[in-house]
């Protein structure tokens, strides 16, 4: 979680509302409990004001308390399905998305670019399921997945380098692109192309091809992939079969969008 900023010039900036967000934005799949001092020390703030905006989200039952552990509440969920639910184009794609995935056995998902990375907003698991934990709201780096790829390629040039330079650029496996113009590269490629395909970049065996979904600006509003085995199938194979069907899901979704 990123240390808390503001803008001293914004007098409509509400800091406590922020270190509020910024303590429910701590935790996550790898810090689903944490204590009092841990929320402070991730969150960058003081332990008097993490105790008060703990105590304030338990209070307003975002937050359970368990002993010196604090954890998500069942009632944050209601934050969650309120963004979903502004989503109409992920309403109209799933039932698409879910044929398309029993039909062909393999994972077919949507997500959005936040910052650095994907959330996962829709997905629906192949029979032959690989990556099985990865579920709606799950996060994962953008630029070593093709649904990132092709949703950064749709920032403009500046915006691109300066999320590029923002971040360390870890190797997942011996094929992850690791080099900053050899990504920036890439990402222009998909851009024009209008697909992204990562074969084995974050994950050893894992294929994915992405499409954009944009709206009637023609900006990207968010991606949706088919996922399967390398041993399955091969990259000509997903341009052949799987984009053609990606793409009719992803004019049909972008038509009616706003």
């Amino acid at each position: 979680m990123p240390p808390l900023k503001s803008d001293p010039d914004d007098k409509e900036f509400m800091t406590t509302l922020a270190k509020g967000l910024s303590v429910l934005g701590a935790f996550g799949r790898q810090r689903p409990t944490m204590t009092l001092t841990e929320a402070a020390e991730i969150a960058d703030l003081s332990r008097a004001t993490a105790r008060r905006v703990l105590r304030t989200l338990t209070l307003l039952g975002y937050v359970e308390q368990d002993g010196r552990s604090f954890a998500l509440a069942p009632k944050i969920l209601d934050l969650g399905f309120a963004y979903l639910s502004t989503q109409s184009w992920i309403d109209r794609a799933t039932p698409m998305m879910r044929e398309l995935s029993e039909r062909l056995g393999e994972s077919c998902s949507a997500a959005t670019l936040q910052g650095n990375d994907i959330v996962y907003v829709a997905r629906i698991p192949g029979r032959r399921i690989m990556s099985a934990t990865l579920s709606v709201g799950s996060r994962l780096p953008a630029l070593h997945t093709a649904l990132g790829r092709i949703m950064f390629g749709f920032l403009d040039e500046a915006e691109i380098w300066r999320r590029l330079k923002s971040q360390r650029i870890e190797a997942y496996t011996p094929q992850t692109i690791t080099d900053l113009q050899a990504l920036y590269d890439r990402i222009c490629a998909d851009r024009a192309q209008s697909f992204s395909i990562a074969d084995e970049e974050l994950e050893r065996g894992l294929r994915a091809l992405a499409v954009p979904v944009l709206d009637r600006s023609g900006q990207a509003v968010g991606a949706i992939n088919l996922s399967t085995h390398a041993t399955r199938t091969t990259r000509n194979e997903m341009r052949q079969h799987f984009l053609p069907e990606l793409k009719r899901i992803a004019e049909q979704v972008s038509s009616m969008t706003i």
